[in-house]
């Protein structure tokens, strides 16, 4: 596996495609280009306020604010052709997002950017096919809350339990043809899953020392995925392939520092191999959904494992409710250290409803607990709109266990948030 080892210091970027240049030459393209399509445009700004009653060793703060301003331009043509696009630009009063005036293009920083390029694709459309080249978001599987097939959706891990997904720069295409399809994706450049700081509250614990990411080492190869779905009278399935890289990294130690406790590590992205599936049974009361996923891999230190979930839903009146069992099976363990974002919601049940009180408030509840009791985190969610444009939204996440535990390792890390948004 080939591999580029940038050193940087913690929270700062390294070298990455794009400048502020970049920014004013897309909305440049987009305003001479406006008069030839259908221009159509969305967005929003929001502001995000998260409170931990709790201290932890590594993190002394009780509030965290977030601002996130996102505008979302498309442009369809005349000819089959859409031009998507999205730009974010956020900032936030704990660091965890960069203070430079470039925007991330490739997302490999291990802060948030200031400014960052969320989609710019272009999509055409004719008959039976479909072909998507750019930045986007690919999205398989089937259930809910953890998903083993999505091997291109790698995510935003800062805040363990609240997470957003990234996207990757692809070529994508999906063939239709009666009740198959075949989707094909090659991503030529590997995008990273970004993982908790190491000097904040959700920081992956390792033996007790405090760590600092002194670099990352990132694969330089390829990923491609087909999987094939088919829609039959009373089942739906898909099988799926992988070749390439895990998004979640092995953690390394390269040195160490015995009065200050503390180790410098490493970030390296094991090569990965996944064969997967899924499948939707809709019954008279419930729709029974199941997804697996085999991993192997030939990189020394990595796991070989096996991911499933199996869930039941349900839709009653103005509720849907979904509920289930996520599992893995270790089939050799390669003795590494890896951030297991994934595995770290296997073996429990899981969890989820809600229900759309009326057309502008909803109410959603979310929970993960495992199997022997050592781990459970839950959500509670209340969301109303007011007049158009105005959203607002308070959250509580509670979470408790045992330190040995990957949910339980965060019991300090419940909190409240609170989030008023201005959508146009």
């Amino acid at each position: 596996m080939s591999a580029t080892l940038r050193l940087k210091k913690l929270g700062e970027a390294v070298p990455r495609g794009g400048s502020t240049v970049s920014i004013l030459a897309v909305v440049l393209v987009f305003g001479v280009t406006c008069a030839a399509g259908d221009f159509q445009q969305k967005g929003f700004v929001e502001g995000q306020l998260r409170i931990y009653p709790q201290l932890t060793a590594n993190d002394q703060a009780h509030v965290v604010g977030d601002l996130l301003a996102r505008w979302e331009p498309s442009l369809k043509f005349h000819n089959g052709i859409t031009l998507y696009s999205g730009f974010d630009v956020r900032t936030d009063s704990h660091h965890e997002v960069l203070r430079d005036l470039e925007f991330s293009w490739w997302d490999r920083t291990s802060l948030r950017p200031l400014f960052t390029v969320r989609r710019l694709s272009l999509l055409y459309r004719h008959k039976f096919l479909t072909v998507e080249v750019g930045k986007q978001f690919i999205r398989w599987g089937k259930t809910d809350i953890l998903n083993p097939t999505d091997r291109f959706a790698p995510k935003d891990y800062l805040t363990v339990v609240d997470t957003d997904y990234l996207p990757v720069t692809a070529a994508r295409a999906t063939i239709e043809k009666g009740s198959n399809t075949v989707d094909l994706v090659y991503v030529p450049r590997f995008t990273p899953a970004r993982i908790p700081l190491f000097n904040q509250r959700w920081a992956p614990p390792i033996a007790n020392l405090t760590a600092r990411e002194v670099g990352a080492r990132f694969p330089g190869g390829p990923q491609l995925g087909i999987r094939w779905n088919h829609v039959a009278s009373k089942l739906e399935y898909s099988l799926s392939y992988y070749d390439g890289y895990n998004y979640l990294p092995l953690i390394t130690p390269v040195a160490f520092n015995p009065v200050l406790r503390r180790v410098d590590v490493v970030l390296s992205y094991p090569k990965l191999r996944a064969f997967g599936g899924d499948a939707a049974i809709p019954t008279r009361w419930c729709t029974v959904k199941a997804e697996t996923e085999m991993f192997t891999t030939d990189t020394p230190g990595a796991d070989k494992y096996l991911l499933y979930v199996v869930q039941i839903e349900r839709q009653w009146k103005e509720w849907t409710f979904v509920g289930g069992y996520a599992g893995k099976v270790i089939t050799e363990r390669g003795g590494g250290l890896q951030y297991q974002a994934d595995r770290g919601l296997t073996r429990a049940l899981v969890g989820r409803a809600s229900v759309n009180l009326s057309g502008n408030r909803t109410l959603i509840f979310e929970a993960v607990g495992r199997q022997n009791g050592s781990g459970f985190y839950a959500k509670a969610e209340y969301s109303q709109g007011f007049g158009q444009h105005w959203r607002a939204s308070a959250m509580f996440t509670g979470i408790r266990g045992e330190i040995t535990d990957f949910l339980g390792q965060y019991r300090r890390n419940s909190f409240v948030s609170f989030v008023m948004r201005y959508s146009f």
